[in-house]
């Protein structure tokens, strides 16, 4: 659990010119839904108003001085012909006050503002699908996997486009908090708590075929029944679909394989149970699917990097 019983973590935007009003929000919306556990402020390069890429232009009550009291950092996207080719002397001062053990995380095309920092070389990252190839080319040293809605890599998380953004302040609610928080955060913003698959499901692609079914009706019938062997031939059976069918169209609305997607929502209700019952890990691992505890184990630690034990721990009390 991130920071001490009773701390409220300082949260702070950085608004850059050109930026998205939607965007700039989002931190303030989750966070400020969380129960008083953060605090939100936004500030700019020079304390001056912005221009956005809407009509207008928005002023904040703080400039860059007040990075350097925060415990994570926000740095919203801004629209494409505003993403700078080299860091402003004045955002690269404003990205030095910031302290070394804050977290640090982009929304959508603020990514290309960390690379250019420096501040993801060598490091797993994420931006909008749509400029992943200028970001490749500008920034080779930067695993870039534009896939995905978000990548946690620790002290730096990346996000995709747009509503990408709650999905990744979400996550770090969960992460801090646990999942019963980031699931009432949720309810009261009115959005999913978890978003499936990655952003292959919202790249352009061809118009299906009149009359293709949907693979939603087998997903909401796969959730029913986690705890049994599933295998593909079960669910393109259940969505009356030929396997190479069903799998590919699962790919298209899903943006993951049927397989991993259900490993997803394995380790999703396993998450829960640790922090919301007492049983067992290898009874959870049997309520989840999974073969044996040793099978939970290791998926949940390829997934958040820590042993289910160490994930009760860290959450069950802050979730009764």
């Amino acid at each position: 659990m991130r920071g001490g019983k009773g701390h409220v973590e300082r949260v702070v935007v950085l608004a850059l010119d050109g930026v998205y009003p939607f965007e700039l929000g989002i931190p303030s919306r989750i966070f400020g839904a969380a129960d008083g556990r953060y605090e939100v402020l936004t500030c700019t390069v020079d304390g001056q108003p912005v221009r956005t890429n809407a009509d207008f232009t928005i002023g904040v009550e703080h400039g860059p001085e007040i990075l350097a009291t925060a415990d994570t950092v926000v740095v919203a996207s801004v629209t494409p012909s505003y993403i700078p080719t080299e860091l402003p002397a004045e955002l690269a001062a404003a990205l030095a006050r910031i302290r070394p053990d804050a977290r640090i995380v982009s929304i959508c095309t603020a990514a290309f503002v960390l690379a250019a920092a420096g501040l993801l070389d060598g490091r797993r990252a994420t931006t909008h699908w749509h400029v992943a190839d200028l970001f490749r080319r500008r920034y080779p040293n930067v695993d870039l996997d534009p896939d995905v809605l978000f990548v946690d890599d620790g002290r730096i998380l990346t996000s995709a486009g747009a509503a990408s953004g709650v999905d990744v302040c979400l996550h770090i609610v969960r992460t801090d908090h646990g999942s019963e928080l980031a699931n009432t955060v949720a309810r009261r913003c009115v959005v999913p708590p978890f978003r499936d698959g990655g952003q292959a499901q919202y790249i352009e692609q061809p118009v299906p075929e009149s009359g293709a079914a949907s693979t939603a009706a087998t997903r909401a019938w796969v959730l029913e029944r986690l705890d049994e062997p599933l295998a593909l031939s079960d669910l393109a059976g259940h969505a009356r679909m030929s396997l190479r069918t069903f799998a590919r169209r699962f790919n298209e609305e899903v943006g993951l394989s049927p397989g991993r997607w259900i490993v997803q929502q394995r380790i999703a209700r396993a998450r829960h149970l640790l922090e919301s019952s007492d049983l067992s890990v290898d009874q959870i691992a049997g309520h989840v699917g999974f073969a044996t505890g040793a099978s939970l184990r290791q998926h949940l630690h390829a997934a958040i990097g820590v042993s289910p034990q160490a994930y009760r721990r860290t959450f069950q009390t802050t979730a009764r």
